[in-house]
């Protein structure tokens, strides 16, 4: 998926890109490309495949939700800004909050947002875990976010608890989401959400299945969650 090609999917389905969005996906590309020389970032460096399986993808999720509304989100595990800054991008309006345990990746993600001229968003170098215990973040953002980063049972730890009540968990992931959904409806019903939808489509060009989880939340999550660092992984809610 070339630049091009990208815009005009976009544009199918309602999103459509000033040149200088164009214009800051490439920069976003250039950056990526040269920090990953010093620091791993992606596996994917080809340009269509950024295009495609980074960028479109992130993208995805606008596709089931509405991000044209004031919205404050919260990234959890962004790595190299997926999915929140390619969002960012094509809804301006929206704030941002990242929050990553790899303090490199923060150092990249303040110079992206620097050469993107990128306003309303902030980047934090901590675990989630603890995160998600801060009184100024805990219950306070509208939606949160994950791409791959962890099964749904453990995600849920990590975010449910930032997102406030009557807020939204949205879950980006590939073509286990049924079976990890079952594995984690026990966890989900104990830290205040519930699945709203679960859409379940294909990536262009034979790029896989893929699955965007919407779940609603429906009361505070105990103070008991999340648990300490490293202890949702190991032992995930049953």
């Amino acid at each position: 998926m070339n630049a091009e090609t990208f815009a005009d999917r976009l544009k199918e389905h309602g999103i459509e890109l000033s040149e200088k969005q164009k214009n800051q996906f490439d920069i976003y590309f250039n950056t990526l490309i040269e920090w990953n020389q010093k620091i791993n970032l992606t596996a994917i460096t080809e340009e269509e495949e950024v295009y495609l399986k980074h960028f479109y993808d992130s993208i995805t999720a606008a596709f089931y939700f509405d991000f044209t509304k004031e919205i404050h989100l919260c990234d959890v595990g962004a790595g190299a800004g997926f999915p929140s800054i390619p969002l960012k991008i094509c809804f301006p309006h929206i704030k941002v909050t990242i929050v990553d345990s790899l303090q490199k990746r923060i150092t990249f993600l303040n110079q992206l947002a620097h050469n993107l001229d990128l306003d309303g968003v902030a980047f934090y170098h901590d675990r989630a875990e603890l995160f998600g215990k801060q009184e100024q973040f805990r219950h306070s953002f509208d939606v949160v976010m994950a791409r791959a980063v962890a099964r749904t049972s453990v995600l849920s730890e990590l975010c449910l608890p930032l997102c406030k009540t009557g807020g939204t968990f949205i879950a980006m992931k590939g073509p286990n989401a049924v079976t990890e959904i079952e594995d984690a409806k026990a966890a989900i019903e104990l830290l205040g959400g519930e699945i709203n939808e679960v859409n379940t489509f294909e990536l262009p060009e034979d790029s896989g299945e893929r699955n965007i989880i919407i779940f609603n939340k429906k009361r505070k999550t105990p103070k008991k969650y999340p648990r300490k660092p490293g202890v949702p992984n190991k032992t995930p809610i049953q």
